[in-house]
């Protein structure tokens, strides 16, 4: 029997627990660590509870890093924001299927500005309208938990959603990825990697490790070659 090849698995650290005093350096020291992304949780205070931040953070990081940058858009009205994100440099921006709004005509309006766009999907949403805005999406990041606070417990049925994800893109030949996002460790990343992410978000997981960043993203991208 051949051996699988090894996939590539791109590490996201988000900067939701970085040092916000000193946020350059944390970037620079996740360049430096092998990070692929920086993840951007943006939160307006109404689709989460949390206010976090908005493009200005974006604008600030955006000369100091070469890094894909991934904005996340937890806000009730992306239609206002995404020009704004685009503007400040972002290279992916992904919005929350829950908005309600025209999720396909957003995710055109990503493509047409020239970022990577991204869906996201909450636990408690079902998938059957996914498989429409699938070609309109480079990513698709499902929620490990609901969306506003670091250190949640990763929801079990995230990683069947994972697989079931997997099966639509493969069925429809696509090259879109597969993301996720909360309750990122040890045990949960294996799991969300076997069943078919392509790009894991972490933020405990990597700013917490106690042999640092570099060790953190190591054992994640390693997690491709198991």
């Amino acid at each position: 029997m051949v051996d699988p090849m090894p996939r590539r698995i791109l590490v996201a650290p988000s900067i939701l627990i970085a040092d916000f005093s000193r946020l350059g350096e944390e970037v620079a020291a996740l360049e430096a660590a092998g990070a692929d992304w920086v993840h951007c949780d943006v939160m307006d205070g109404h689709f989460t509870v949390p206010i976090t931040f908005g493009p200005v953070v974006v604008r600030s990081l955006r000369p100091l890093t070469g890094l894909f940058l991934d904005c996340h858009l937890m806000v009730t009205n992306p239609q206002r924001h995404i020009p704004q994100f685009v503007e400040a440099g972002a290279d992916g921006i992904s919005i929350q299927i829950e908005v309600g709004e025209d999720v396909g005509r957003l995710l055109r309006l990503i493509r047409d500005l020239g970022c990577r766009s991204g869906l996201v999907i909450n636990p408690p949403t079902p998938l059957e309208g996914l498989p429409a805005l699938l070609p309109l999406a480079d990513t698709v990041m499902l929620m490990g938990v609901m969306p506003g606070y670091a250190s949640q417990a990763y929801d079990p049925a995230t990683t069947g959603r994972i697989a079931r994800v997997r099966q639509m893109i493969d069925a429809e030949g696509l090259d879109t990825l597969i993301e996720v996002d909360g309750g990122i460790n040890a045990e949960t990343a294996p799991e969300a990697v076997a069943a078919g992410a392509d790009v894991i978000v972490s933020s405990n997981f990597v700013f917490r490790h106690p042999e640092g960043y570099g060790a953190a993203v190591r054992w994640l991208k390693a997690l491709g070659r198991d």
